[in-house]
């Protein structure tokens, strides 16, 4: 495929705040920011009040949003603009962007906040980039349209699924090699590993499931089925996944199903499911785990869903085409 020439973005000084972990940050109440790909915004969300406060302007097509390991700003992976916009959390501005490659999607940051991983969906590779430099420093070729992307607590390994090919790719952080291709469902899409590290689940859109994968021999232990009554099968796309901080419990976000699925972890069964807005795609919890967050592609909405009763609690509209959403304090 034919290549546009990467513009060089300059490093400003700040960015060494992006490699600093360690900084105490001051208690404040919860805030969620919705990237809107249409709005070309985020729109923020005052978790107490359960309102709409505002937007934030950003580049253009924005879809995965992520904090930084130091809390102070958000990386936004702008598709049209072939960037990532770093957004100031303190100030709700830009304060430069990173020039990570053509139409970014998803992305995972390191551990330390130096390295990010982005699934170059054209090139059929995860690219390696450089904070601090602002380059890439390697290129790992996978399977057919990667999609998701996680990096290991430990950061040794860094997990990409294969939207074509139907796989999971495991990838040493440090060699650059991927050391294992693990079969799934078909359309692999976001993954979320068990806070003991031992099981990495792996939502698979075009067959209603889950795949939990064993990190100890990397085989599929199990494949969790998704039924929705009322529902054609066709439309019970799985895509954003969380859990738990304790690993008991994991959420599912059903696409066109329009639900959330409540999952236990031990049993793997489906204990709830919860009716949200249009085309659910992704989910996160907030910090007490007593509100979930699903985002509604197609009804321009997100959907707050108590934990306890798992039932939604309310709808706020946001941008047009909402995509992904982060929690900060």
């Amino acid at each position: 495929m034919a290549h546009q020439t990467r513009r060089s973005f300059p490093i400003l000084p700040l960015f060494a705040a992006l490699l600093s972990v360690n900084m105490a940050l001051p208690s404040q109440a919860q805030t969620a920011y919705v990237s809107s790909e249409k709005d070309h915004t985020l729109t923020v969300i005052d978790l107490k009040t359960q309102a709409v406060t505002g937007t934030v302007a950003t580049c253009k097509r924005p879809r995965h949003v992520q904090v930084t390991p130091d809390g102070k700003k958000l990386l936004v992976a702008c598709a049209e603009s072939n960037a990532a916009d770093v957004i100031d959390l303190a100030t709700r501005k830009s304060v430069g962007r990173l020039a990570i490659g053509e139409d970014p999607e998803a992305f995972d940051l390191s551990p330390d906040g130096k390295t990010l991983y982005i699934s170059q969906e054209d090139d059929a590779a995860l690219g390696f980039f450089d904070i601090a430099s602002g380059k890439f420093t390697r290129t790992v070729e996978v399977g057919k349209e990667p999609e998701g992307v996680k990096a290991s607590p430990d950061g040794k390994l860094v997990w990409v699924t294969s939207e074509v090919a139907n796989m999971v790719h495991v990838v040493d952080a440090a060699t650059g090699k991927v050391i294992k291709n693990i079969k799934v469902g078909k359309r692999p899409r976001r993954l979320a590993l068990t806070p003991d590290g031992s099981q990495l689940w792996v939502t698979n859109e075009m067959s209603a499931s889950v795949s939990v994968i064993s990190t100890k021999d990397w085989s599929v232990t199990d494949t969790i089925r998704f039924e929705v009554k009322g529902a054609r099968a066709t439309d019970i796309t799985p895509v954003g996944i969380t859990m738990t901080k304790d690993g008991k419990q994991a959420f599912v976000a059903l696409g066109r199903a329009n639900h959330v699925a409540f999952v236990e972890v031990a049993t793997r069964k489906t204990t709830a499911l919860a009716l949200v807005g249009k085309r659910a795609w992704n989910v996160t919890l907030d910090k007490a785990e007593k509100q979930l967050l699903v985002v509604n592609g197609l009804s321009d909405d997100v959907t707050l869903v108590d934990v306890a009763s798992a039932k939604s609690i309310k709808s706020l509209p946001v941008g047009r085409v909402p995509y992904g959403a982060v929690i900060v304090e």
